[in-house]
């Protein structure tokens, strides 16, 4: 399939800005009314067909993976003489979920092998007139900007047209395209939403539950005047907590006299609360979201205790939140694809979803091995602009691609990715010193392994060149992941040696014969609940059985949420029948504390929104693995 063989990258002008907003419009002919437009642009965009919103929202990904969209317009056309208009949102500033580059927007429309239209300097373009670009007001270093619209502006561009446009440029990009992975997302109604507080100018709104959508709104306005909207998870002396530090979760409009109808098709928004505040009183008809979901369907799982039932239906649905392009972490702060976290989604997904959700995993993997770093670590998320890592993610990246073969026997796969597992596999031999892994130095390297004592890391702060359990025993497991995923596609594991050397070497570095467990670091007094379950999955241990006896009280410093799993399977490894019972009491006392404060998703950690001097997230994905263990437990 040949791609964009006419189309050329168009831009608005040849600068790079950051925070513009271009729009291109133009008319085609179609003998009958059925047709396909290929579509992909840096940043975000929204298609319009005869003035009617299409499809929006670009696909995460890199000039050497470039995703384009094939999207069918068959119900929007007519006999005749058809528009075309794009908005297009171009970013222009690394974030981390977004890698930069060049502006430029690329399409093309067909009617079967007929090309009926596509972008060059003929298409009419020009900078919006109603989003306000340069405006650059950031939301969080992850999600990146918010926007500010002026309704005063508007002029209906996407109907009609404008006359007045600037000269269409063709710019430089030189890119490798690729199908999206993924189906698109589906858009929904307007979430049902309750206003409990109205006070003058101000307006605060309840969705009922934490939900994912897109910013839209309906009132009537007797003057011009800016509109400000905050959202969030939560409510903080009655209002929305909406500055936190250095994030500011709001959008900005500019009201026109009379009807204002909005919604924005590019932001998306993870929330449970909105508050409005404007300049003077309106009538607010409508404040909320248009739901967006991945269309996806989920096999039913009924379990006979009610509490267990109720905490897998919240996990399930904090895992659909987390479904946007691609898993996201938490909807709200970050939508960021982690691979740790991601990891975690996936193994749910294989029993939450019909044919175990592998489209989808697989093109989350996909994506995460096409991440480029020049240390050759994978990225802190993907796509990322920022020059951020966190080394132990690149080990779960091969737990992840192990277990997506397990459940999935999609060999081919291997073939893209296992370049990336041997180059990764590489940067930690070449970071050894005296046979074992050592942490990475330089402040771009995050050396965090969990929301815990003694492994949060030192964020942008750099740390010795000194081996630690943790680190070794991930690079053993990874070997190990590694292993498996050689024989299963046919090749030849050539490790052996090094998976040997590592595992005696830690074994005898870390190991506290007084304790008769395994410390953090040579002959230190940290001891962990993560290293230990480590030190148990990794074959290190050789007490198994005693350190499952230790798990299970408090004599190490306890585990988050997120990586309680790891404890899970040491003690199920060790002994099924002995730990089941345990294994689901914590589950249930953990989670049962979130439902009882009214949780509508699962949150971050134990913490709730407190967390994290008030930023703790309330919908984290990587919170949903309660799934998996009922799956295997009952």
């Amino acid at each position: 399939m040949q791609i964009f063989k006419c189309a050329k990258w168009i831009w608005i002008n040849q600068e790079q800005n950051k925070d513009e907003y271009g729009e291109f419009f133009a008319s085609f002919y179609c003998e009958a009314p059925n047709a396909v437009c290929r579509i992909s642009c840096d940043g975000d965009y929204t298609l319009f067909i005869n003035g009617r919103i299409s499809e929006s929202n670009q696909y995460g990904d890199f000039e050497h993976y470039k995703v384009f969209d094939e999207i069918d317009i068959s119900e929007f056309l007519k006999y005749g003489e058809n528009t075309i208009a794009v908005l297009v949102w171009h970013y222009g500033e690394e974030f981390q979920r977004y890698k930069s580059a060049q502006a430029g927007l690329i399409f093309e429309i067909l009617q079967g092998n007929k090309i009926l239209l596509f972008s060059d300097e003929h298409i009419v373009s020009r900078k919006s007139s109603a989003y306000v670009s340069g405006a650059c007001k950031k939301i969080t270093s992850q999600l990146g900007f918010s926007f500010l619209y002026d309704a005063t502006k508007e002029d209906e561009w996407m109907r009609r047209g404008f006359t007045k446009g600037g000269t269409t440029v063709i710019v430089n990009k030189t890119c490798s395209f690729y199908l999206r992975p993924v189906k698109k997302l589906k858009r929904g109604e307007r979430k049902s939403s309750q206003l409990i507080k109205n006070e003058e100018n101000y307006y605060l709104i309840d969705l009922g539950e934490e939900s994912v959508g897109l910013p839209s709104f309906e009132f009537i306005s007797l003057t011009e005047q800016k509109i400000t909207v905050f959202w969030g998870e939560d409510l903080h002396n009655g209002h929305v907590r909406g500055k936190i530090d250095d994030r500011n979760f709001s959008y900005e409009y500019i009201a026109k006299i009379g009807k204002n109808n909005f919604t924005n098709y590019m932001l998306r928004l993870g929330c449970r609360y909105l508050e409005l505040y404007a300049e003077n009183r309106i009538e607010l008809e409508y404040l909320g979201i248009v739901i967006q979901t991945y269309p996806i369907n989920d096999l039913k799982f009924r379990l006979e205790n009610e509490l267990d039932q109720r905490i897998y239906d919240i996990c399930e649905k904090t895992l659909k939140l987390s479904m946007m392009e691609h898993y996201v972490d938490t909807p709200w702060r970050e939508q960021c694809l982690y691979a740790f976290d991601s990891r975690n989604q996936m193994l749910c997904g294989y029993y939450v979803f019909e044919n175990g959700n592998a489209e989808y995993a697989r093109g989350n993997l996909k994506l995460i091995a096409e991440d480029r770093r020049a240390d050759g670590l994978l990225s802190i998320c993907t796509p990322c602009g920022t020059d951020l890592t966190i080394p132990a993610f690149s080990l779960y990246y091969f737990m992840a691609v192990k277990e997506y073969l397990q459940y999935t026997q999609d060999i081919m796969i291997i073939d893209e990715i296992y370049p990336k597992l041997i180059s990764l596999i590489q940067v930690f031999i070449c970071n050894r010193s005296n046979g074992l892994v050592c942490k990475f130095t330089g402040n771009n390297h995050w050396n965090f392994y969990d929301w815990s004592p003694h492994l949060e890391g030192r964020l942008f702060m750099t740390e010795k060149k000194e081996p630690d359990l943790i680190i070794n025993c991930l690079f053993i497991i990874a070997l190990n992941n590694l292993r498996e995923i050689s024989q299963k596609s046919g090749r030849v594991f050539e490790y052996n040696e090094m998976l040997e050397i590592t595992r005696k070497n830690t074994k005898k570095s870390f190991y506290n014969k007084n304790k008769k467990a395994y410390s953090l670091t040579v002959g230190g007094e940290e001891f962990t609940t993560l290293g230990n379950s480590l030190a148990v999955i990794s074959g290190v241990a050789e007490n198994p059985r005693e350190i499952c006896e230790f798990l299970t009280t408090s004599i190490f410093s306890e585990s988050s949420l997120s990586m309680k799993c790891f404890k899970y399977d040491a003690l199920l490894m060790t002994d099924f029948i002995k730990w089941r019972k345990f294994i689901l009491n914590e589950i249930r006392h953990d989670y049962e504390k979130m439902l009882s404060f009214g949780a509508t998703s699962v949150w971050e950690t134990l913490d709730g929104a407190e967390a994290f001097d008030g930023a703790g997230s309330l919908c984290h994905g990587w919170s949903s693995m309660p799934i998996y263990y009922y799956h295997i437990l009952l």
